[in-house]
């Protein structure tokens, strides 16, 4: 791993799935995963307009970045408020917000194979989210004591809650490439069995996936919902988050199945684009950092197609 801001991996963000076994579970009629929120206060509104269709209890989990462009401090309290109401673990961005120094930037992890410039960008994005954090020293104080991992129960069904992989934070072993790569497969069968779990559901690499693993007793699942906060398919502009039930779906669905007696699916979060455009670009005008890595997938998606 390189050691550039925004590449490296520090060793703190490096807990092991076998650390995922020792939680307590705890337990959920209808679960709702939310990673990548990414500042998207309209976004959070329409997760919160879900909820309350859905015909029994929720519980909702944020698994890290729900913070990334909200720098203006409205945004910042807004959301962090609301998030904090809940379940949530940090994902890299907000593990970076009480750190001394830039040595890991934004805490990404990011592989080679993206762009320097992105990885830049990023660390300047991030040192000026850290900048609004630091006016608001109370909600410093709650996110510092937020976990990185949790453990969820829905019917029989295991479920370790991560923002990266299995075993670091922000591990891209997770990535719908690594998924899909024969090579990492027994590391994602291990994964299973160390953590004791039936599903893994994550985010941090913004791109969703859904992919099954043999294992001993069951078919293990790892969902990715990509970004709840930014569009995950090319011309599309909806986030996605991750619903785990007893019950079916009510609404709409992307893709999903039954696994265990557990229904497993990827919901499209409908939120309202004219606000959340004008709010980012309040915050991130043309030829900023934010605009120059996000504003072209926040209005057209990424070049990434939703699977027939």
């Amino acid at each position: 791993m390189s050691d550039i801001a925004g590449r490296t991996c520090p060793l703190r963000y490096r807990y092991g799935a076998e650390a995922i076994a020792r939680l307590p579970a705890i337990e959920a009629e209808t679960l709702y995963v939310v990673g990548g929120l990414y500042g998207n206060l309209p976004a959070l509104d329409a997760i919160e307009a879900m909820v309350a269709q859905e015909e029994g209890p929720v519980t909702l989990v944020f698994n890290g970045d729900f913070n990334w462009f909200n720098v203006d401090d409205a945004g910042f309290a807004g959301i962090n408020r609301r998030v904090l109401a809940h379940h949530a673990i940090v994902g890299n961005v907000e593990a970076e917000l009480r750190v001394d120094g830039n040595a890991a930037g934004c805490g990404c992890a990011y592989p080679e194979h993206v762009d320097s410039a992105v990885v830049e960008r990023s660390n300047q994005i991030h040192a000026r989210l850290k900048e609004t954090a630091s006016r608001h020293p109370a909600i410093l104080e709650r996110l510092a004591v937020l976990p990185m991992i949790a453990r969820f129960q829905v019917g029989e069904t295991r479920i370790g809650i991560v923002h990266g992989d299995a075993d670091s934070l922000a591990g891209w072993r997770f990535d719908v490439a690594a998924l899909n790569n024969p090579d990492n497969h027994s590391w994602i069968v291990d994964a299973f069995r160390r953590a004791e779990v039936d599903i893994f559901a994550c985010t941090h690499t913004c791109l969703p996936a859904l992919c099954h693993f043999p294992l001993d007793r069951n078919t293990g699942i790892v969902i990715n919902n990509g970004a709840a906060g930014m569009p995950n398919f090319k011309e599309q502009r909806y986030g996605l988050l991750t619903r785990i039930s007893t019950r079916p779906p009510t609404g709409e669905v992307l893709h999903g199945e039954i696994e265990q007696g557990v229904h497993v699916h990827a919901l499209p979060i409908r939120y309202d684009h004219d606000a959340w455009q004008a709010a980012f670009l309040s915050n991130w005008p043309e030829g900023s950092p934010a605009w120059l890595s996000y504003y072209q997938r926040i209005m057209h998606g990424p070049n990434f197609a939703l699977a027939a």
